[in-house]
């Protein structure tokens, strides 16, 4: 299969060549061809003037006529009759002053052809008097050679349109020379090198989107491996402590050796979970009519379960929402507020904002530095750095509120709130809410 160079090459090439025939053929046909008949009527016109006039001059004075004749006009006069001549090859001036010369007088009219002094002459028997002459036309008198220029042009031109038809060709398939070998190296598992935005706008449109695909590559395996860090960290620790409780269940088969072990196991099973679930991406769920506020109250009713008492400020809204991912995300929110606040009040919030439904999680916690708020979206990314399970959690939960906003299109936002504290919100599109 030819490659793309090669086809836009000769199709570039064909076109020129063809643009260039028909302004050629236009050329040739409404202004060459017409100033070629207007000149070959006027010689032929001139050459039977000549035969009439000579014919009508006195003999002594014939022989300057002629020679006036030849030095202004390049026109030989001679007696001998040149014959009718035959239906041979002229260059095309030629065939249009037979033409002029048989339609002014009357009948087919074919130029004789003779070499003299190695000059190719042009001969007619044209009616001079009672009698006939010979009337020459050298054929250097026509210098024109139009064939000759139409085959220079054309190679010209050909030429020009197979170097310009080149050029174009590489220009346009350059940006997709850099495309594939930067998909060639996605596809052997590196990280792809961004390409430039600029060129045609499709190109720059097109190495937009690549770069952010590249973007979105370089993170998920940032996120792998950040991943594959923290579960051998985090399952380091319970571990150890399940080979040291064994060791000592072989001296010593304790009870509360075996609760332990149990909580361990509990403990992996949890944080592999929880891995497992960022790591399928936390596909999509189809959208149901849910009651927000309902949600937020279902939500309270957790929180006081868990012996903690907040505050709901809602409307009444009903929105086509996936209700098991809002619901798990806006969970996720409640328990940081409820781990890193112990003791300041909780708001759940939903409010209209334009077109957007907002849901928020306000606490009065230590909040959250502003230049620490992107990484914590990150797996395992945790204010407190001594990973104890007693002081926080695994470090997944906000990572997940994430990938569940990116699948199903929402916003989250992490603000610090005045007098202290920190606001998680998300934000819907409102499509047609009943308020």
């Amino acid at each position: 299969m030819a490659s793309l160079v090669r086809q836009n090459t000769l199709l570039l090439v064909g076109g020129f060549l063809l643009v260039e025939l028909l302004v050629s053929l236009f050329f040739a046909l409404f202004l060459m061809l017409p100033l070629a008949r207007r000149a070959a009527d006027d010689l032929a016109g001139l050459m039977i003037l000549a035969a009439q006039t000579w014919a009508e001059l006195p003999p002594r004075t014939r022989p300057a006529f002629e020679h006036e004749l030849w030095e202004n006009h390049r026109l030989a006069l001679r007696a001998e009759p040149a014959g009718m001549g035959i239906d041979e090859w002229h260059p095309p001036f030629f065939y249009l002053l037979e033409a002029s010369l048989s339609r002014r007088l009357g009948a087919p009219r074919h130029l004789a052809s003779e070499t003299v002094a190695g000059t190719i002459w042009y001969w007619a028997d044209l009616p001079a008097g009672s009698g006939t002459l010979a009337v020459g036309v050298p054929r250097e008198r026509i210098a024109t050679q139009p064939l000759v220029a139409f085959v220079l042009a054309l190679g010209c031109g050909f030429l020009f349109a197979f170097g310009s038809a080149v050029w174009l060709a590489r220009r346009i398939t350059a940006p997709l020379a850099r495309f594939e070998a930067a998909a060639a190296s996605i596809g052997q598992g590196e990280r792809p090198c961004l390409l430039p935005e600029e060129g045609p706008h499709e190109i720059a449109s097109l190495a937009r989107r690549f770069n952010a695909l590249a973007q979105q590559v370089r993170d998920l395996v940032s996120a792998r491996t950040t991943l594959l860090a923290g579960v051998s960290h985090d399952l380091r620790t319970p571990l150890a402590r399940m080979r040291l409780a064994l060791e000592m269940l072989k001296s010593n088969p304790a009870p509360v050796l075996i609760e332990r072990l149990e909580h361990d196991i509990e403990e992996m099973n949890d944080l592999i979970t929880t891995l497992l679930d960022i790591a399928r991406g936390l596909e999509r769920e189809p959208a149901a009519e849910t009651d927000l506020a309902a949600l937020l109250s279902e939500l309270e009713q957790e929180a006081l379960a868990q012996g903690r008492k907040v505050h709901r400020h809602a409307v009444s809204c009903h929105q086509a929402v996936a209700q098991r991912a809002l619901r798990r995300a806006l969970g996720n929110l409640l328990q940081n507020a409820l781990r890193y606040a112990p003791s300041g009040p909780i708001d759940l919030v939903c409010e209209m904002r334009g077109d957007r439904i907002r849901l928020g999680v306000l606490d009065r916690g230590p909040g959250i530095p502003p230049d620490r708020i992107a990484a914590m979206f990150e797996p395992f990314q945790r204010l407190e750095t001594s990973r104890s399970p007693t002081t926080g959690g695994a470090g997944l939960g906000l990572a997940i509120v994430r990938e569940l906003a990116k699948a199903h299109g929402w916003q989250v936002a992490l603000e610090p709130r005045e007098g202290g504290g920190l606001a998680a919100w998300i934000e819907l599109p409102c499509a047609s809410p009943r308020a």
